[in-house]
């Protein structure tokens, strides 16, 4: 008998997502689940009762009738106390739940004997993964979101203009911290033209931030900043000095900070004193992403957008909620992917394998047992490196055993060059001597092509363009020798139909070259601002 996933509306305060949108209840019935929402559940999203009625789910007036029907509730925020009374006994919850920061949470769960799998608890190493991140998700919309806050309050354009009344100049914008949310910010911030810098411990991303038409601005200290699962680790006190210094130069020059910077499971560092609110000039603008984990700011009020030394600092901690529709949509489509996996014979009812990486590290109470924290992931070791062939030295050439010559590939080549060189020796003793000619010119375009596009750099291109691109070589420089006038007294010149064909190829292999440098071009074009 299929499963019921029940969608109650979200009761926290300022929280607007709905955890599935009509789209993807479409999916889910296909899965073979039944799909109850809640009355009013997607209002606060834009999506009406009628669309979701329409899309194949069943609309339950009231909270308590929706948790009694459901096997399955999908929720975006943790349930509150009351939430985790109406779930029902055995039930399952996939939401955020946050497991180290709800220890009292955790146990009301486990006394309901339900099995919670907790959204935020995904293994982000695991690459399959991804398609299930909600963390990755709703923080791209949040950082997006940010830029857009700090937009609105602040007082000028974002991009540098030059009009009959001045010049004005394009704002500055330092974002602390480069995950998910923070490049997100960094593409914002860098499309609508401000120049944009950004710091974090971890420097691989340093690249990204470049490639997002940011500027990548590095502590004077080393010490490397990466954490487990993606995330960064806490600094030594030497690096977070040297980190302040260049927060509190940062704070002197730039216009808006965008703060983006959290350790799971600890509250959000400090990052920008009041000492360098104070420095800022009057009318900047501090987003302090962090808000809800006490900030990153040490004047943030969470929740609340304030002016303090002339600078407005806001603590907002429904930024993803902001953006109600777009979050929704994304949260459901990842949730959707995980009933896929919960779900792989498309009968309507889940199978919790916790023989299965993704689904152990999500698992964090199993039919009433706490399973949370997970086990280690054992990542597949990397194949060993392929043995080089021993190097032959000069001195027992031609020595050895068997009185052993040149090596094995040299002897190959050797008898691809005798066979080829018989071949051509038997065409030219009977085919005319137009037909060498041709041959000639195709044998000649043929290694032309080869060592002027085959031998490029393979990390400059794809084995597939090098392919095509030496094809169209071929076909050009053999074209242009068959279109050219006669070079020596005794060739004949080309036939007109062998000239009209040829000018077709040139034709045909232009478009194709100048093609692929469009679409080249058109892809760089995705990474720069």
């Amino acid at each position: 008998m299929p499963q019921v996933i029940g969608i109650p509306k979200e009761i926290a305060a300022g929280e607007k997502r709905v955890a599935t949108v009509p789209e993807v209840v479409e999916k889910l019935v296909k899965l073979g689940f039944k799909v109850a929402v809640e009355a009013g559940a997607g209002n606060a999203s834009n999506f009406s009762d009628d669309v979701y009625r329409a899309a194949g789910a069943e609309i339950i007036a009231d909270a308590a009738g929706l948790w009694a029907g459901s096997d399955i509730v999908f929720k975006v925020r943790g349930p509150s106390a009351d939430e985790v009374k109406l779930l029902r006994e055995g039930g399952t919850l996939i939401s955020f739940i946050w497991p180290a920061q709800n220890p009292d949470l955790m146990q009301q769960l486990a006394a309901r004997k339900a099995t919670v799998l907790a959204i935020d608890a995904l293994p982000r190493v695991l690459s399959r993964a991804q398609k299930m991140d909600a963390l990755t998700s709703q923080a791209g919309v949040a950082g997006y979101r940010a830029v857009i806050e700090a937009a609105n309050a602040f007082g000028r354009f974002f991009n540098g203009q030059i009009t009959a009344a001045g010049k004005v100049q394009p704002a500055k914008v330092f974002i602390a911290g480069a995950g998910v949310a923070g490049l997100a910010a960094i593409g914002t911030a860098a499309s609508l033209g401000a120049i944009v810098r950004a710091n974090d411990t971890r420097a691989e991303v340093a690249d990204q931030v470049v490639s997002l038409g940011g500027e990548f601005v590095k502590v004077d200290y080393e010490e490397e900043g990466s954490g487990g699962g993606g995330y960064a680790k806490v600094m030594s006190e030497g690096f977070l000095q040297a980190q302040r210094e260049m927060y509190a130069k940062q704070a002197r020059e730039v216009d808006i900070i965008i703060t983006t910077a959290l350790i799971p499971g600890k509250p959000a560092p400090r990052l920008i004193t009041a000492e360098m609110v104070q420095s800022m000039k009057p009318g900047s603008v501090i987003v302090d992403m962090a808000a809800e984990q006490g900030g990153n700011c040490e004047l943030t009020e969470p929740g609340q957008a304030v002016v303090k030394h002339g600078v407005t600092i806001i603590g907002y901690t429904d930024l993803v909620s902001r953006l109600a529709k777009q979050s929704s949509t994304l949260y459901s489509s990842n949730l959707f992917r995980l009933s896929e996996e919960l779900c792989k014979t498309k009968d309507g009812v889940i199978n919790v394998n916790m023989e299965d990486d993704a689904i152990r590290g999500l698992t964090v109470i199993k039919e009433g047992a706490i399973t949370w924290p997970a086990p280690p992931i054992k990542l597949a070791a990397p194949p060993p490196a392929a043995a080089k062939p021993a190097v032959v030295s000069a001195s027992t050439k031609g020595h050895g055993h068997g009185g052993g010559g040149a090596p094995a590939s040299a002897t190959r080549t050797t008898i691809m060059f005798g066979i080829a060189a018989l071949l051509f020796w038997l065409i030219g003793t009977g085919a005319p001597s137009a037909f060498l000619a041709h041959l000639t010119v195709f044998v000649l375009a043929c290694f032309i092509g080869y060592m002027v596009v085959w031998n490029v750099t393979p990390a400059l291109h794809t084995p597939l363009m090098s392919v095509t691109n030496a094809i169209s070589s071929i076909i050009a420089i053999g074209a242009l020798v068959q279109i050219a006038p006669p070079l020596a007294d005794g060739m004949t010149r080309p036939e007109s139909l062998i000239q009209w064909l040829a000018g077709l190829g040139i034709v045909l292999t232009a478009i194709n070259m100048f093609g692929g440098f469009a679409v080249t071009q058109r892809m760089l074009a995705m990474f720069r601002k």
